[in-house]
């Protein structure tokens, strides 16, 4: 499975097609030009998935999830409800009809990685979602600041009780 980092702006052309740049696409393993598109369950973006990690992902959710359970049934139709899409000639992906309504009529996208799948988002939504960094700020300070902390006063106990 690719670890795929960057952020690229993308044109996209008014049938939804754009050209997948080089720095990411460099970072996908062998010759792979088949990927999944689906819209994300968190936020006003479509991800964009190799299609080898789609179906990790799916086989790790068939195994947390039971068939038999209509919650669990709906999340796993929730959360597979993609799109296969190939790469063309020209290194070009065409974003599914049904899931252009995400990104609107843009005319530039950007492409947010975020280590295991690419998120697509309009432009304008993109910048949107950046001005709120400092609420983002907040949040990882909330909930990693305390782990970090609560590491530390395990190990000031630790070294209080004689155990290092």
């Amino acid at each position: 499975m690719a670890l795929l980092l960057g952020k690229e702006y993308c044109k996209i052309d008014s049938n939804g097609r754009f050209k997948l740049p080089i720095a990411l696409k460099k970072q996908i393993e062998g010759d792979e030009r088949r990927f999944v598109i689906r819209q994300s369950i968190y936020n006003k973006c479509l991800e964009l998935w190799t299609y080898e990690s789609f179906r990790i992902e799916v086989e790790n959710l068939q195994g947390m999830l039971n068939p038999y359970n209509r919650e669990d049934r709906e999340m796993l139709r929730t959360l597979t409800d993609g799109n296969i899409v190939e790469l063309d000639v020209n290194d070009r992906l065409l974003v599914p009809s049904e899931q252009k309504a995400v990104i609107a009529d843009s005319k530039e996208i950007v492409l947010q990685s975020t280590g295991k799948f690419i998120e697509i988002w309009d432009h304008e939504e993109y910048h949107k979602m950046n001005a709120q960094k400092l609420t983002m700020a907040e949040k990882v300070d909330a909930r990693l600041g305390k782990l970090s902390s609560a590491a530390k006063s395990n190990n000031v106990e630790q070294s209080n009780n004689g155990v290092s």
